[in-house]
């Protein structure tokens, strides 16, 4: 893993909140889709809300390490979502891509997403899946490697991170494990 992503190796709260700014580059078709995140959520083994809360299964063996690697998953029998592993080899933590700022290549991710226009084309964690062509045969994909990678940005100052609880769970829903760029319009919900 390149230096500057070594951070994915920590707890994935802080991860979470240090992915904010980060940019997902998708390589297609001889063009790049460049989204930077807006929005994060943490999950770890030890939340009744995480994929890997009841162990290693072959959905979720990707969670457990090392990091640096996507976790893809289908929901909802539609939806891809999209995650970073982090965290210590043998530790099943991720953080879901809630949403993305696009880039470049906004005019295909619009097609992508059937010509849905405005912030509506990525401030979702299945609407940014579509938009960047991601699906599950990227789970277990290293995130240093084309066609899919993430390039370390600039850290978030603190007071430009808004956290809140996750959206769309119903366990562990106390937790402030969801982190937003404050102020941006890509995020799913302020």
């Amino acid at each position: 893993m390149a230096d500057r992503l070594d951070f994915l190796t920590g707890n994935v709260v802080q991860v979470a909140r240090r992915l904010l700014g980060c940019m997902v580059v998708r390589e297609l078709d001889g063009k790049r889709l460049i989204g930077k995140i807006v929005e994060t959520e943490a999950y770890h083994q030890s939340d009744a809300a995480s994929h890997s809360y009841n162990g290693r299964t072959p959905r979720t063996e990707v969670m457990f390490g090392p990091a640096g690697f996507w976790y893809v998953y289908f929901t909802y029998g539609m939806h891809y979502c999209m995650n970073v592993v982090t965290g210590q080899e043998g530790e099943g933590s991720a953080v879901l891509i809630r949403a993305i700022e696009p880039i470049s290549g906004l005019e295909y991710m619009r097609e992508h997403r059937r010509g849905v226009e405005g912030v509506n084309v990525t401030n979702g964690p299945a609407k940014t899946c579509q938009a960047l062509a991601v699906d599950k045969q990227y789970s277990g994909h290293a995130v240093t490697k084309a066609p899919l990678r993430l390039i370390a940005g600039p850290a978030q100052p603190d007071d430009g991170i808004v956290a809140t609880t996750r959206i769309g769970i119903t366990k562990d829903t106390h937790r402030l494990w969801r982190f937003y760029c404050k102020d941006n319009p890509f995020v799913s919900r302020p």
